[in-house]
């Protein structure tokens, strides 16, 4: 082994000790939803961003504020609404008068100016205001006035919906859908967990939690997950997962040809490629396996993909259908 792939394995090592420090810290308060934390966290380590989508009352919004206090982050939260403007999210220019009489505008900048941004309810607000946030989150920057001005590094946002009030929302479209790394299911937790929820949260006092980690932690975390080495029967059990989702495709099954409208790109491989390393370092190994494919095919593609007219209305569900093509390619 050479001294890059000896130093690599040990920031790997120090890294997964890192973030099991992390996942106990959030894990005391966020309570039966460990898939959705380790998500969250696969997110963030592939500097990416994650949307959360349930019902109220499951911990979203305490997920992302408690993420923000685990890893240092500065947040800010945004509560969408059908009247807000792009302006209250990027900021706006004011004309101020200084002590000699002079009037020049002054940039004010908008709460986006974070490292951590909760879009809380996302889909309420208009399609221009989507946008606005949605630009900030691809070019890490905005533009206002002619000039371009960066976001702080790193800059994460995890957004929430709520799948059940669609009156007075405005869904997301595919093509910005994609922005997202990860799309997250958030369901019930189990009957022990919401005992332990029950007993955990409804007393004279509430679980302490401190910083573990700091921004440039996860900027170095987010370099390493970029560097860590990946099998070849990973990368092409990813490439047939993939391709598989795609109903022109050679891979695709009869099902997938005839059951999916269109499928995910490669922006999509390139998201589940980073996932599956991140999901490695999260767990503390040093390289992803086949399995990781398995386990991040749905959150990372099923956003990227739609069921056709005729599967719709056969009741058909995308999720389920991925986590077939996923088995398919393993066999």
């Amino acid at each position: 082994m050479d001294a890059d792939s000896e130093n690599l394995l040990r920031e790997i090592e120090s890294l997964g000790e890192l973030l099991r420090d992390v996942k106990g810290m959030i894990g005391r308060r966020i309570v039966g939803q460990e898939s959705v934390v380790d998500l969250a966290l696969v997110a963030l380590l592939s500097g990416g961003h994650a949307l959360l989508v349930g019902v109220p009352g499951l911990g979203k919004s305490k997920l992302v504020e408690t993420v923000a206090v685990v890893a240092g982050l500065t947040s800010n939260r945004i509560q969408f609404t059908p009247d807000l403007m792009p302006a209250d999210i990027v900021g706006s220019e004011v004309l101020e008068t200084d002590d000699s009489g002079k009037r020049r505008f002054r940039f004010i900048e908008g709460p986006v100016f974070c490292q951590l941004l909760m879009a809380d309810e996302i889909n309420r607000a208009s399609p221009r205001t989507q946008s606005a946030l949605l630009e900030a989150m691809q070019e890490c920057r905005i533009s206002f006035a002619g000039i371009d001005r960066d976001l702080p590094n790193p800059f994460h946002v995890l957004a929430t919906e709520n799948p059940i009030e669609l009156e007075g929302t405005y869904p997301l479209p595919e093509a910005q859908l994609d922005r997202f790394l990860v799309k997250i299911d958030v369901d019930y937790p189990e009957r022990d967990a919401e005992r332990r929820i029950l007993l955990e949260t409804t007393g004279p006092e509430q679980a302490e939690i401190t910083r573990v980690m700091t921004p440039e932690d996860l900027v170095v975390a987010q370099k390493i997950v970029r560097r860590m080495p990946v099998g070849e029967a990973v990368v092409e059990h990813l490439l047939d997962v993939v391709r598989a989702c795609r109903p022109n495709s050679e891979e695709a099954s009869e099902r997938v040809a005839s059951g999916i409208g269109w499928g995910p790109g490669p922006r999509a491989a390139q998201s589940l490629m980073l996932a599956v390393r991140a999901k490695a370092l999260l767990d503390g190994r040093l390289a992803p396996s086949i399995d990781d494919v398995a386990k991040l095919a749905r959150p990372v593609l099923s956003h990227r993909m739609a069921l056709a007219f005729s599967a719709r209305a056969q009741g058909e569900d995308l999720g389920e259908l991925i986590n077939e093509v996923a088995r398919q390619a393993r066999m």
